[in-house]
């Protein structure tokens, strides 16, 4: 990441920090030790996703969100922070891109978060809002998007640490009604979303990358 983000580009890096827990050494009892609590995750549904337990690698993967949010929100003063998880691809123009998006997106829309990459789930039921951007629809995947500084408030206030759910699940829930009734009660909608269409970011695939979600073992009983 730091080849390929712009020079003029001020960037934090979760793996400079030392925090309360390593995410390859995490345990259920670190963390309710620590005062973090997991959703009742596991349920009975067709969704894959839904009918297993979480993964250590999908708690890991919020905390670090968690952590930046925490972070951007006492530090700096920057109406805009941006978050790239670290197999986002981004393009030499990616700055440049980025303001002229912002500039044509701010004049008349209002925004909480906007996805500069994504997965779509539901891609028809996206609505377009202007030349290269769509309100989207319930969508997964974190590896590249915008906050206001508002947004974090909003974000903080859920208080998700006493409710860890995948990021993928969180985000979507705050700007749609989520398809899960649990977690649409726990995380009801609260902000507005717009994404990049085409995308800004893109994500490296699984088969290059790996997955540090994935390949976690799940949380035990």
């Amino acid at each position: 990441m730091t080849t390929v983000l712009p020079p003029g580009m001020p960037v934090t890096f979760t793996s400079d920090w030392t925090g309360p827990f390593d995410g390859h050494e995490l345990t259920r009892n670190q963390l309710e030790a620590a005062g973090y609590k997991l959703f009742p995750w596991k349920i009975e549904s067709d969704n894959p996703w839904w009918s297993r337990p979480l993964k250590y690698g999908e708690i890991g993967c919020t905390l670090a969100h968690l952590a930046c949010w925490r972070h951007a929100a006492e530090t700096g003063d920057e109406k805009f922070v941006v978050i790239l998880e670290d197999d986002a691809i981004v393009r030499s123009t990616f700055l440049d891109d980025l303001l002229v998006g912002l500039r044509r997106v701010v004049s008349g829309n209002t925004f909480d978060v906007l996805y500069l990459g994504r997965c779509p789930l539901d891609p028809e039921q996206d609505q377009a809002v202007t030349t290269g951007f769509v309100s989207p629809a319930y969508s997964h995947c974190t590896f590249g998007y915008l906050l206001t500084r508002s947004a974090l408030n909003v974000l903080l206030a859920t208080h998700l640490e006493h409710a860890i759910v995948p990021i993928d699940e969180f985000l979507p829930s705050l700007y749609i009604d989520h398809p899960r009734p649990d977690v649409r009660a726990r995380f009801p909608k609260q902000l507005k979303a717009m994404a990049f269409d085409p995308p800004l970011v893109r994500q490296r695939s699984k088969d290059e990358a790996g997955s540090d979600t994935e390949d976690s073992d799940f949380v035990e009983p």
